[in-house]
């Protein structure tokens, strides 16, 4: 297939992003394309390997605290409701620690967690990791690729699982699905949706049984009448999918306020 520049620009604006490039998750740039259940988009542009590197070396927590006060100002993570985590080069992940504001985090509002769900390090001595923890687990565990793992909650999110019956939510086949990774011709894309159990380890494991079987076709999750998740390689990456997902959703609601025909 030839190669061609990215039509797609950046779609909204993200914390420390640099100057140099963009994120894209495009197939043009040959990214990985989800054929195997551990296949991630890898995209950035223009950044050389010395400044991967240093950027990983460095504090994750300000990259998730600048999200999670967008998301909390867009109405996604309202209260002390989702939760944002960012994986270290020794596989360890620092995620928001249960219980805080999501407009108002600080470095020790997190807890950096092993894959096995431990506690590495602990900041604030009586804090607790997230609830949602053994999700972000099973996701880093099905996706190795995976260096950030975002959950928010929000309206739409909850309105759309009530719109569908089975286990998976049908997408339009927009333009914004480009910067899911998807492009093709009138896609035929669905996220699955996941049951909303009390125990939260119970959804978790459902997503790894799903996820041993089944590639997905976009980066993301939905659990009904609760919220979505997404991975990627980074951060930035990540809170890009957040907006895109939400996005559809929003579209989505209002294509149906409208009667119009989704072509699914």
């Amino acid at each position: 297939m030839p190669y061609a520049p990215c039509p797609m620009p950046y779609a909204g604006s993200v914390p420390d992003l640099s100057e140099k490039g963009y994120i894209c998750t495009c197939k043009v740039h040959k990214h990985a394309t989800f054929k195997t259940a551990s296949a991630i988009p890898i995209n950035v542009k223009n950044r050389s390997k010395s400044e991967d590197l240093q950027r990983m070396s460095g504090d994750l927590r300000s990259d998730l605290i600048a999200a999670a006060k967008h998301f909390y100002d867009r109405g996604w993570m309202a209260g002390t409701a989702g939760n944002l985590s960012a994986r270290l080069p020794d596989g360890s992940f620092w995620i928001t620690a249960s219980g805080r504001q999501k407009g108002q985090l600080t470095a020790s509002d997190f807890i950096r967690m092993s894959l096995d769900g431990v506690i590495v390090e602990q900041p604030v001595p009586d804090s607790r990791p997230s609830a949602e923890t053994s999700i972000h687990v099973a996701v880093y565990n099905c996706f190795p690729d995976a260096k950030a793992c975002y959950h928010v909650h929000s309206i739409e999110a909850n309105l759309v699982s009530r719109l569908v019956a089975g286990d998976a939510v049908p997408l339009p086949a927009i333009e914004m699905l480009k910067g899911l990774g998807v492009w093709e011709e009138n896609p035929q894309v669905a996220i699955p949706l996941f049951t909303n159990y009390l125990e939260v380890p119970k959804i978790a494991k459902e997503i790894c049984e799903y996820f041993a079987v089944s590639s997905p076709s976009v980066p993301a999750l939905l659990i009904r009448d609760h919220g979505i998740t997404v991975w990627a390689d980074s951060p930035a990456a990540a809170y890009n999918y957040v907006e895109i997902v939400e996005y559809i959703f929003r579209y989505t609601l209002a294509a149906r306020q409208l009667n119009l025909d989704l072509k699914c």
